[in-house]
């Protein structure tokens, strides 16, 4: 019998990778995959802060202020046109008869009479249901793009001659939008409390404010968690034009 260190070696298995060793490898490799892309879209800022939010915040005022400046250079370049085309337009009296009625009938021109201002306004910060109502929710607590619409169809449905929405003249293509509980109206944000004036037969108005089934709905809110509802009369204001743009984006007038 031979010894056992003079037998031939046996064949040599080749050395086993594991598979948790693989898997260990692939799991550091998407880790650094996932720190390269955070870091490239991060720009070197630290996306756990609110910072991106404040930024976009700042963002926001700032489109505010521009477009409140091009708005004001918009209603300069529109008096000096009209200045212009008074000056000698050429028409008869009659013309300028009817062009001053659709004027004011699309909104584009002052108006004073009497008038009267719904204020709508977000529940208080530590408000809570009153007796017999159920604890509020968040979306309880604030003005909704609906309140506001509610409102302004309403004044429209009392025969209102014009509606200024905070210190903007609505016209056919205004729209009342929300985002959150800020207002976006022709370009301008603003945050409550929202005034909405309307100049017309005060106690028309007054009915179709009573009247209105949304704002019915709306009262109930009033009583159960303290939202803002009031409604003041002026002997006198005075609605400013509409001095923005006129253009359709959406939709093409039918001839």
């Amino acid at each position: 019998m031979s010894n056992s260190a003079d037998s031939p070696p046996g064949p040599v298995r080749p050395p086993v990778r594991r598979p948790v060793r693989l898997l260990t490898a692939a799991v550091f490799a998407l880790a650094g995959l996932i720190f390269v892309t955070s870091f490239n879209t991060a720009k070197g800022t630290n996306i756990r802060t609110d910072a991106s939010l404040l930024k976009l915040s700042d963002l926001i005022h700032e489109r505010d202020r521009k477009n409140a400046e091009l708005g004001d250079t918009t209603a300069a370049v529109r008096r000096e046109i009209d200045v212009l085309v008074d000056r000698d337009d050429g028409a008869t009296e009659a013309e300028n008869a009817r062009l001053r009625a659709l004027e004011t009938a699309a909104g584009t021109k002052k108006l004073t009479g009497r008038a009267l201002t719904v204020t709508l306004d977000d529940a208080p910060p530590n408000a809570t249901a009153n007796p017999g109502y159920p604890e509020p929710q968040p979306n309880d607590l604030v003005i909704h793009q609906q309140d506001l619409q509610a409102v302004v169809n309403a004044l429209w449905q009392g025969g209102a001659e014009g509606i200024r929405v905070m210190d903007q003249r609505l016209i056919s293509t205004s729209a009342v939008r929300c985002v959150g509980n800020t207002l976006i109206l022709q370009g301008r944000v603003y945050s409550p409390p929202y005034k909405i004036t309307a100049v017309g037969d005060q106690d028309r108005l007054r009915k179709a404010l009573t009247d209105s089934p949304a704002i019915q709905n709306y009262q109930l809110y009033v009583k159960a968690y303290g939202l803002g509802w009031k409604v003041d009369e002026h002997g006198e204001e005075t609605l400013p034009g509409y001095t923005g743009t006129v253009d359709l984006h959406y939709a093409d007038p039918v001839e």
